[in-house]
């Protein structure tokens, strides 16, 4: 006798436009996985539809007529809060600033719509990559949160909220992140850790990030001082346009000067350099004589900018005066990167399960014993600052 097969992940498509809403449901519906449950063509019946489809996941279309998707995110998170949904927007200017609008205001992700409809091999084949990966992780979090939740309204130590809205049965319970600054456990892989201890002459910090990175960076980027000593530089996994869009309101926010790399900088105290989408970031030179560098070489697990691209290069330019910072993200971009920072004397934090959209990259390189402490989102500038604090200052080489 075979096993029962588990349930198809439910997925509700909203959008305006007929072909893009053609296109997802077929996308999907490929996935033996997913089951497409609706489509709506606005975010009024969208929100009209929750109830009665009761589906795992949204996919919302940013620009939309009657009620565009930021007002249908913020109308929906009053009532269901758990519900995942994934942003698809337009490789503009505009779209860049509403998606991020989005993820500050409980998105979930984002996927780039295709920029060629009337291509519709490459159009399904480039959402499909990007899509099914993300509604998967994000339904499989879901269900761990709601198995948590569950277990612990068995044990009587949580109770359910009255009057919960339905979509799913428990509403999201958050884990209280630990002090700022103070360590954080997970379970052991049994791999050697690091022993724990301040790094010595921080010259680099180097953050790699993907899912959930722009909320994350708006949490860590705007706590570090005005005087930070050492430069920083960044790999989000990002399209082109939303890393500029992305740079442009990290700098307006922060104390320190938050850049898109252009290549050819020479890297500054003080100032955050975040890949442009498509590009590798690089470190190339010495340590005394650092020099930044964009790449176009093939992306690494499938990801353009990549983390391990970035690194690797720092890791070979500054060895042990590297403090390397794993953020948010889903898949394995980063691991190998970071074993290449352990190996060279440099030092690894990361964030903690509780305070990541998803625990992905982060869970890997801890579960790895590449990493010598975690620390939820809002602990991380500090402990960044504690580190790098009694770092020797970095002359301003450029003569500025």
């Amino acid at each position: 006798m075979s096993e029962t097969a588990a349930p198809r992940i439910r997925v509700l498509v909203v959008d305006d436009s007929v072909a893009v809403r053609r296109l997802l449901t077929s996308i999907l519906s490929s996935d033996p996985g997913i089951q497409v449950v609706g489509t709506a063509a606005d975010g009024k019946a969208a929100l009209a539809a929750l109830e009665t489809l009761q589906p795992d996941v949204m996919t919302l279309d940013v620009e939309m007529p009657v009620l565009d998707g930021l007002g249908t995110l913020r109308e929906l998170r009053k009532r269901w809060r758990a519900l995942p949904v994934i942003m698809l927007s337009t490789l503009t200017v505009r779209g860049a600033e509403a998606t991020l609008d989005a993820l500050t205001s409980g998105a979930n992700d984002y996927v780039p719509k295709p920029s060629q409809i009337g291509d519709r091999d490459a159009a399904m084949e480039g959402v499909r990559a990007a899509l099914i990966p993300k509604i998967k992780t994000l339904h499989a979090k879901r269900l761990s949160q709601e198995r948590t939740f569950a277990a612990a309204v068995a044990a009587s130590t949580v109770r359910p909220l009255a009057g919960a809205a339905s979509i799913h049965a428990a509403p999201v319970v958050p884990l209280r992140p630990a002090a700022a600054g103070s360590r954080t456990s997970a379970p052991s892989s049994g791999a050697p850790r690091p022993a724990p201890g301040r790094a010595v002459g921080v010259d680099m910090v180097a953050i790699g990030v993907s899912t959930g990175g722009p909320s994350a960076l708006a949490v860590v980027l705007p706590a570090l001082p005005g005087d930070f000593p050492v430069p920083i530089v960044i790999a989000q996994h990002i399209p082109p346009v939303f890393s500029t869009v992305l740079a442009d309101r990290l700098n307006g926010a922060s104390k320190i000067r938050v850049v898109e790399a252009k290549g050819g900088e020479i890297p500054q105290p003080g100032v955050a350099y975040i890949a442009p989408g498509h590009h590798h970031l690089i470190v190339t030179g010495t340590r005394s004589a650092p020099v930044l560098a964009l790449s176009d070489a093939p992306p690494e697990n499938s990801c353009r900018p990549s983390v391990d691209v970035l690194f690797r290069s720092v890791a070979a330019v500054y060895g042990r005066s590297l403090l390397g910072v794993m953020l948010t993200g889903m898949g394995q971009d980063g691991v190998e990167g970071s074993r290449v920072i352990q190996q060279g004397g440099g030092r690894i934090i990361v964030q903690d399960e509780a305070t990541s959209v998803v625990w992905g990259m982060p869970g890997l390189v801890w579960k790895a014993g590449l990493a010598e402490a975690m620390f939820p989102v809002e602990g991380i500038a500090s402990e960044i600052g504690a580190r790098v604090g009694g770092a020797r200052r970095i002359r301003n080489v450029s003569g500025g």
